[in-house]
This record gives structure tokens, sequence and C-alpha cells, in this order.
């Protein structure tokens, strides 16, 4: 059977611009993880770790227009958002320098002997290694930040672990691209450039998370696929962790206070959020509970403007175009919805962007309207607008997990007055991150970020985002009673590393 052939195809026109790459074989896949496994211990020294992801940043860097441009021609972003996404990326790599050099990661600790101790305790000295081998799939929306040279990429390299990403069919020359530049940081830090690998194609993505040598996986995507792969990863002989960011709603609720105070501007920023990148980010509002009355009105008001006044864009391809167009039409045709703004094609090729409202009471009351609990991938959110607070609780019980959960409120409210407190309180479990007068697109690369939240958002309590994204990758193992010159040099009793670690509970 012949191979087949992976084309870079412009979503602006829907036409193929280049073959970049060939499917892989289940063969291929085979070799590419062996030759990844086999590059292990060339990761163990965490100076050399460290300098890979520095070069890597620099040479990212270095590369940029290139990579920019050719992340443009096959996602449609623009160059002012894949500059940016660019500069998030190389920060991202540095950010995990930063943490090796550091070293907290490796969770050490030790409690001495104590024959006192009920029971009895011997020496114990716990760590954290690396897994092995981790699967990367790669991110439709993110050609760059959560693709080839993203997080998850990053994360498991400063952990130690060699890294296979199966490339995204929407920027296979971007992946590519990336590849080549990372292994040439490898080769200029004299690690072997199979320690970051690429592989195209549905069955080689399959291929991929059965291997027996690949230990863990990541993955940024829809329910749908994220599901199946990690159904998969639990039906191995030996099943793997697999962390899969899969789908979000992103609920904002609007208090009655804040809507009266601030109307105008919370409809501009919600309008603001929701056709960022064309609705294609997955921390997007996708669901909003406003009040009735004259404050809500105002603020659906000031919505309807703003998202009148913003431009038909492209979607990263033409079956998301497809799948957003049908999403719109079968959740406007629910009873008792209106659209103020109709989403819909915006030319052969865009789509336009709007907005749905409906009452409250409904979706409380029934479960006809599920599908408007569910995510639309694109520039389109849900306002529904509700009576009392025991409506938003009802409607609050029926969410999804989430990744973020936004609660816009009043002055008095910040400062503690009425019921915020009670409201943030029924969003939390809700959602990983949650915002209070904020948006939740843009996500901070930072020690305390955390990017996940309750199924379907994602399948662990991990983060994919921040310093702690790299405990995904690690595993803990304690030595008992282990003469000093056979323990690692990271559990030594002389901490000859200088590594931070606690003793007997305490930090040293």
């Amino acid at each position: 059977m012949a191979a087949t052939p992976v084309w870079s195809v412009d979503p602006r026109t829907g036409k193929q611009r280049e073959q970049v790459a060939l499917e892989a074989t289940t063969g291929e896949v085979d070799q590419v993880v062996r030759a990844a496994h086999a590059a292990r211990a060339s990761l163990a020294d965490r100076r050399v770790r460290a300098a890979l992801l520095r070069a890597a940043a620099d040479l990212l860097d270095e590369a940029g227009p290139h990579v920019i441009e050719a992340a443009d021609a096959e996602t449609a972003l623009g160059p002012g958002r894949l500059t940016g996404e660019l500069a998030r990326t190389t920060a991202q790599f540095r950010a995990f320098a930063d943490v090796i050099d550091e070293g907290s990661f490796l969770d050490i600790r030790i409690d001495h002997p104590d024959a006192g101790a009920t029971p009895p305790r011997p020496d114990l000295r716990r760590y954290k290694l690396p897994l092995g081998v981790v699967a990367v799939y790669a991110a439709s929306n993110f050609p760059l930040a959560f693709s080839v040279p993203g997080g998850d990429t990053a994360s498991a390299l400063a952990a130690g672990c060699p890294v296979v990403v199966k490339a995204h069919p929407d920027h296979p020359a971007t992946s590519e691209l990336c590849a080549s530049v990372l292994h040439r940081a490898a080769e200029q830090v004299g690690l072997d450039p199979a320690v970051v690998s690429v592989v195209h194609g549905f069955n080689a993505g399959v291929a991929l998370v059965k291997h027996p040598l690949v230990a863990a996986a990541g993955f940024t995507g829809s329910v749908r696929g994220g599901r199946a792969l990690f159904d998969a990863a639990a039906a191995r002989p030996v099943p793997i962790p697999f962390h899969g960011e899969l789908g979000s709603l992103n609920p904002v609720v609007v208090t009655e206070a804040a809507a009266a105070e601030r109307a105008e501007e919370i409809g501009a920023g919600l309008a603001g959020s929701v056709t960022l990148g064309t609705g294609q980010f997955c921390v997007k509002p996708g669901f909003v509970l406003a009040p009735t009355g004259p404050a809500g009105d105002a603020l659906v008001k000031a919505l309807t403007a703003a998202v009148s006044d913003s431009e038909a864009g492209v979607l990263l391809d033409h079956r998301m175009r497809d799948n957003f167009l049908t999403g719109v039409r079968e959740r406007a045709a629910l009873t008792g919805v209106d659209v103020p703004v109709t989403p819909g094609a915006g030319g052969e090729h865009t789509v336009s962007a709007g907005f749905l409202t409906l009452p409250a009471a409904l979706l409380a009351a029934d479960g006809e309207h599920d599908l408007l609990l569910e995510e639309c991938f694109g520039p389109v959110t849900v306002v529904a607008r509700y009576d009392s607070t025991d409506e938003v609780t009802a409607v609050l019980s029926r969410l999804p997990g989430n990744l973020t959960a936004t609660l816009q409120v009043s002055a008095a409210e910040a400062a503690g007055e009425g019921a915020a407190a009670a409201l943030l309180d029924e969003l939390t479990p809700l959602a990983g991150r949650v915002l209070v007068n904020g948006w939740p697109t843009g996500v901070a690369v930072a020690p305390a970020q955390h990017h996940g939240g309750p199924y379907p958002a994602t399948t662990s309590t991990s983060t994919s985002v921040g310093g702690t994204a790299v405990e995904r990758w690690l595993r803990p193992v304690a030595y008992q009673s282990t003469p000093d010159p056979l323990l690692p040099p990271e559990l030594r009793e002389a901490n000859p590393l200088g590594l931070p670690r606690r003793i007997n509970g305490r930090p040293e």
C-alpha cells in the first residue's frame, strides 16, 4: 500500500500548499519510539537538559520570521497573534530551564532513622524520576505553544523524558520546521536529536499511544479524539498516564449589581474574549449567566454592538468551519432560543461571530437544551438570562467540568458585600482556574498557574501550563536503609548537588 502524503493546506482558500511528509506506518512509529527510548540516558544530566531548553528557545527566536510565516500560511492566525505565541513558547522553554536549575521539582525528602518512633522509622530517602518516552498530541489552535515546541514537550524534556510528537494535520509544515529547530538545539548541546521526534497521521497517533515503550501521553484537542486515546491508554496491557485537555465551556456569571454598575464594559469585554482568535481559544467564555431586567438588557445591548462590529475570520480548517456552522444552526433551532447577532458564514472561507440568548429557567428545568451546555468551537457564546440566584445555582449544578470559571461582580461585592463569596464557592468546584472581574482568554505562564480542570476539561488533576506541569512526567521512588555511596547524588547526606530538600519534614 502506498504511503499517504501529508499536505499543508491554506485555510484561507482550502487549497493544498505543499506536500510536507508521509504518514508514518506502524513500523516507522516503532522505530521512532525505540530511538527515543534509547536516547533517555543522554537526558539524565540536569545541566544538559537546561542547556537544551535554552538553546531551543534561542534558536526558535532566531528562526522566528520563518516560523511565523509558516504558521500563518497554515492557520491564518495572523503574524501579530503568532508573534505573541512564539514569545510565549520560548518563554516556556526558558522557564522550564529555570525549574531544572532550581531543583525543587525533584521533591527530595529525607527522613532519618528514628528507633523511638511508633512504629520505628528506618532511613528513607525519596525523590522523583522521569517516566520515560512521552507521546505528545499537538493542538490545532496553538501551532507553537501547544504543539511540537509547546509546553508538553518543554515540560517532558525538563523532567528528563524524550518526546515523540504526533503533529496536528492543520500545520504539518510548521511542525516539521519546529522539529528541525529542536534537533539543532539537541545537536548544539551534544544530545541525540532523537530526544524529540515528530510523526504524522491518524494511525500513527493510535500506534503511538499503544506502543509498549511509551510511558505517558499529553493531549490537547476534542472530547471525542481525546477520550478515544485516553481509553486506548487505559486499555493497554500496561496502562499509562494520559494527561488530556479535551473541552471546556468556561462559564461566566454576571451579578445584577455588576451589570448595573458597568454593563457596557462587561458587554464589550465579553465580546472581545469570545471573538479573540476567531473564538478558537480553549478558554473562550462559551456560556454566560446574566440577569434579566434593565441591567441585563444593557449588557446584552453592549454585547450586540461589540460583536456586530467584529470582523469575519478564518477558522483553522474547513472541517472546523463546517462543524461550527452546523453547531450554531442546531443551537439556534432550540425552543426559546433567540439570536440577537447571528453567527454563521461570513464568506466562502470565513465565519462571522454572534451569540444566542434564552431564559435560564429552560436550562434548569429539563434536558432539551443540553446542547447549549456543550462547547461550540468558534466565535459564539450563549447568554442565559436568570431571574434569581436560585436559577443560577440550578444551572451551575448541571455544568460539566471546565478549564475556567469567571465571576463578574460590582465594586461593593468585590469588597465583600452581598453574595459574591457564595457564588465564588459555587464556581470553584467547576474549574481549575477561577477569575473575578477578568476574562479567561490568555493563560499566563507562571509558577502558580493551573491550566486544567474537572473532566471533561482534562483527564487528570495536573496542569499543562506553568512550572508544575513537569510533575506529569515524573514518578516518586523511595530508598530505604541504603548506604550513602550507593544512593543517587540527589539523595546523599552531604547534598553534593546543593538541591532544595526536606529533612525530617522540614526544609533543609
